[in-house]
């Protein structure tokens, strides 16, 4: 059994993948505390649903595109299970993660949305880096910046981890925006190679406790 937090319908609004029509299974717990978490009631409400019923929940929408969320979706084993049921269906499947836990076991084919905390998070000690130096050619290495200093550490990840191995990686802003001078230096880096900078889609305008889709707002964080 899966506890699940929600299902929904939306547009994707992270990763290569933004503006995409997207079914999202947000699944319940974390064992994070992100400074700027926008998703709390991830931590701890849910419902039991088997492996099947989430299945039937997504299959409703008639979307090819799936991300698994959370909460950290990598901490209830039948996410495995699941991931590849739905690619035995020809979705696109998405797994998006904290980056504290291995993603060595997420089924091959599955883009695998790595989260490195950055120290504004509070939660930078806590990266699995194996992650990093394991990354298949579809992941894709996701930061959530909340400050000049995240975005150096941000770019030395880049450049020490990703870059040098000639993946993505994806940058978007946190609670608190980077200053007009840092987005000159961003660009500057970005021409010389270093990143591309993506700012957040919102995806949902609101959400009601059974999961029905409203609307684009908030983005996903686990």
């Amino acid at each position: 059994m899966l506890t699940v937090n929600e299902i929904f319908h939306s547009i994707q609004g992270e990763s290569t993948h933004a503006g995409r029509p997207c079914v999202f299974v947000r699944l319940t717990a974390c064992d994070l505390r992100c400074s700027w978490c926008d998703t709390p009631y991830a931590f701890y409400e849910g419902r039991k649903m088997s492996v099947d019923d989430v299945i039937a929940g997504v299959e409703q929408y008639g979307c090819d595109v799936v991300e698994i969320t959370g909460g950290e979706p990598l901490l209830q084993k039948e996410v495995y299970p699941l991931m590849q049921r739905l690619l035995d269906a020809g979705r696109t499947v998405m797994i998006e993660t904290g980056g504290h836990l291995s993603a060595d076991a997420v089924p091959e084919g599955v883009i695998r949305v790595i989260d490195v905390k950055c120290p504004g998070s509070g939660e930078a000690g806590r990266m699995h880096w194996p992650n990093l130096d394991r990354l298949r050619p579809t992941d894709e290495v996701k930061f959530v910046l909340r400050d000049r200093a995240d975005y150096d550490y941000a770019r030395d990840v880049v450049a020490r981890r990703v870059h040098a191995r000639r993946r993505q990686a994806a940058q978007g802003p946190g609670d608190a925006p980077l200053t007009s001078e840092d987005g000159r230096r961003a660009g500057h880096d970005r021409r010389s190679g270093y990143e591309r900078r993506s700012r957040r889609v919102p995806r949902r305008a609101a959400r009601d406790r059974d999961g029905a889709a409203r609307g684009p707002g908030t983005a996903t964080r686990p």
